[in-house]
């Protein structure tokens, strides 16, 4: 894939885009373009949607973009979401988001608009501290499946990967928050769990970005940019065919004949190719555990910095 000219956009793994880049979003695609802002060597790229057919959206609050779904509708793109419901209010780790009612309600209303298989719910991170232990975390789940079970085909979870990333780290000490390494042991324990509270969902549930192997609690390897969801979903979109290796209704297995691993992301991590628009520093919620936020003070002025009318988005 053209990383300039990508056949799918991610919006995005570094910020919330239908929380509080929606305005942004739409005036790009009217204009064919966005510029993206690497961040890691300040280069700017002008990323074309000349070929683009399918947007990815990752959100906790996709209500203030759902007005835009129409629209998006009549320009021919396809699209499904990557719904992260959490529950962490009693503890405040998520603190700019509505409250979980709210959020449970957003997810059936977007479920009913667009359909069960286009909104996937994700529970991420599953994370441990001095207030949240494996029992409150099953508890946690439960309660928001049995709400929404009804009205998704997939549960996806990733534990929390504290050690690997320094923002993370950072972040929780500033906030002042006694984490807890899960441990390989906590992992088995709470995929167990998961599946027997998960056993009359009929939900598929699949990890995100972890290597180990939970096959015998009937959790699988996932993708969240999966090629499997886009052939069930949009076989109809030639062109996006193509680009999955998909020739005809014989290649309609679990995923397309061609390796579309994306190279740039972590070895763990499944998914195809796709290319990220967001930018890191800009995400509002705030969440204290967020690995793509490295401070309050960064986000608040990226924001405030912010014109929907940028090429970029701040």
């Amino acid at each position: 894939m053209n990383k300039n000219k990508p056949v799918i956009i991610s919006a995005s793994r570094a910020t919330d885009v239908p929380a509080f880049y929606g305005e942004w979003i739409i005036d790009k695609l009217k204009k064919g373009y966005c510029k993206w802002i690497n961040p890691f060597n300040g280069n700017k790229k002008t990323i074309s949607f000349d070929n683009l057919r399918l947007i990815v959206f990752w959100t906790k609050n996709p209500s203030p973009f759902m007005k835009y779904l129409n629209l998006i509708d009549k320009m021919g793109y396809n699209y499904y979401f990557l719904y992260t419901v959490n529950d962490y209010e009693r503890e405040g780790l998520e603190p700019n988001l509505p409250s979980l009612k709210k959020r449970i309600e957003s997810f059936k209303k977007l479920s009913k608009k667009i359909g069960k298989d286009k909104v996937l719910w994700r529970f991420d991170p599953l994370i441990l501290t001095e207030n949240i232990n494996v029992e409150d975390l099953i508890k946690k789940i439960q309660a928001i499946g049995e709400k929404i079970k009804n009205y998704t085909n997939r549960f996806i979870f990733s534990y929390a990967d504290i050690e690997k990333y320094r923002k993370v780290r950072n972040n929780l000490k500033r906030e002042g928050i006694k984490y807890r390494i899960i441990s390989e042991n906590d992992k088995f324990n709470i995929a167990k769990k998961i599946n027997k509270v998960a056993q009359n969902w009929n939900l598929k549930i699949t990890t995100c970005g972890e290597d180990i192997d939970l096959k015998k609690y009937g959790i699988y390897k996932g993708k969240c940019i999966d090629d499997s969801l886009m052939i069930n979903n949009f076989y109809d979109d030639k062109e996006l065919m193509k680009f999955l290796g998909v020739n005809s209704k014989l290649n309609l297995l679990n995923e397309s004949p061609k390796n579309l691993k994306d190279k740039g992301q972590r070895e763990e991590c499944r998914c195809i190719e796709s290319k990220d628009i967001g930018q890191y520093n800009t995400c509002m919620h705030l969440c204290k555990y967020c690995y793509a936020n490295s401070s309050k003070k960064s986000v608040k002025k990226n924001f405030e910095n912010h014109r929907y009318s940028k090429d970029t988005i701040y």
